[in-house]
């Protein structure tokens, strides 16, 4: 086991991969990696699969062959396709969700990005994958959008674990939190064991830098050039703050049986080569959060990342007087995380769209 991400686990990070591949799975990669990288679960999104498919075409072509000979089209063939490498993952982290009584040993799959803004079909989707993926260690993605809300809490209300996904700004943290609160007390009230329903919130993290740096580069000055690279972490660190005052209210503590909704720092891959390229890891240490990480970060961090402990708890005065001179130089919070939360529903729209392409021509051919 890595040292480095042995430490880290131990200090409370559950070390997740952000990137499926049937070859990862059938070569034993997958495997190796849970037991030499501390990998505790996977996520997934509409561009890993678009890369994953199209990348890796001879993987799934005997699966193609065999679907177009009973005429699936191209959005029954993907859903064939993800759900069963899905499946297969969350085969292989059977034994770290027994061991970890079912809080690890994830691997998320996510409704089609085209129903982002749609609340009653989003919710009828996350239903159908669960039942798909038919494994209770899978959790549904859901995107925060405002219509993606209410699909939480319903689809939490009925007993299914979600990963809520495409997490900015936390004022919408804030009221993923609450859907997920209004869901547990849902599924009370249905009879449902709330213990069994697990539940994570994926906050974006390097995408933040990635825009705020843009808008300070547009006013240059030293000011500004002191605050590049300060933004993303300094929000996560926010979140991180609200999500501690949620676990000590008392709407919190009225349901003892529940499992807390882990904070999730994805997007952790850093964008500018200038910047340490384990950053979004080492600065983020928290106990009790979730970091996925591409796997060119994950060998990065085993490789050279230096431990540095706790790196989260007791920053939030600091990180709200970074936030506060970005909104003097004209940086409003809202709107850049507004413009990330619609650019990252149009990519997954995007990606998942030419998934579709390949694999309808794909089909066309076998």
């Amino acid at each position: 086991m890595n040292s480095v991400l042995e430490t880290l686990t131990k200090a409370g990070v559950s070390i997740w991969l952000d990137d499926l591949t049937r070859t990862r799975i059938t070569s034993g990669n997958l495997k190796e990696l849970v037991a030499t990288h501390s990998v505790r679960g996977v996520t997934t999104n509409p561009s890993i699969f678009e890369g994953a498919i199209a990348g890796s075409a001879d993987a799934y072509a005997s699966q193609i062959v065999d679907l177009a000979q009973v005429g699936a089209d191209a959005e029954h063939a993907v859903r064939v396709m993800t759900s069963d490498d899905v499946r297969s993952a969350c085969d292989v982290f059977a034994d770290v969700f027994a061991q970890s009584g079912g809080t690890d040993g994830r691997v998320s799959i996510e409704v089609d990005p085209r129903l982002a803004r749609n609340t009653d079909a989003t919710i009828a989707e996350a239903q159908e994958l669960w039942n798909l993926v038919d494994r209770k260690n899978v959790l549904i993605k859901i995107p925060a959008t405002s219509e993606g809300l209410p699909a939480i809490t319903e689809v939490i209300g009925r007993g299914i674990s979600v990963n809520v996904t495409l997490i900015f700004s936390v004022d919408r943290y804030v009221e993923v939190m609450d859907a997920y609160l209004s869901g547990l007390e849902l599924a009370g009230t249905r009879g449902h064991d709330t213990s069994s329903i697990e539940s994570v919130a994926s906050f974006f993290i390097s995408r933040v830098d990635s825009a705020v740096d843009s808008l300070l580069a547009d006013r240059g000055g030293e000011r500004a050039t002191a605050l590049m690279g300060q933004a993303a972490i300094a929000n996560a660190r926010l979140a991180w703050g609200a999500y501690i005052d949620v676990l000590s209210s008392e709407r919190w503590k009225a349901l003892p049986n529940a499992r807390p909704q882990r904070p999730l720092w994805a997007s952790t891959g850093v964008k500018d080569p200038t910047y340490s390229d384990t950053r979004y890891v080492i600065d983020l240490v928290a106990p009790g959060c979730v970091n996925t990480m591409p796997e060119k970060t994950l060998f990065a961090v085993a490789d050279h990342g230096e431990f540095l402990g706790d790196t989260v708890s007791g920053t939030i005065s600091a990180s709200e007087s970074i936030w506060r001179e970005l909104s003097e130089l004209g940086i409003d919070p809202t709107s850049v995380c507004n413009d990330l939360e619609s650019d990252g529903v149009a990519k997954f729209e995007q990606a998942w769209m030419s998934l579709l392409d390949t694999v309808a021509k794909a089909l066309a051919r076998a």
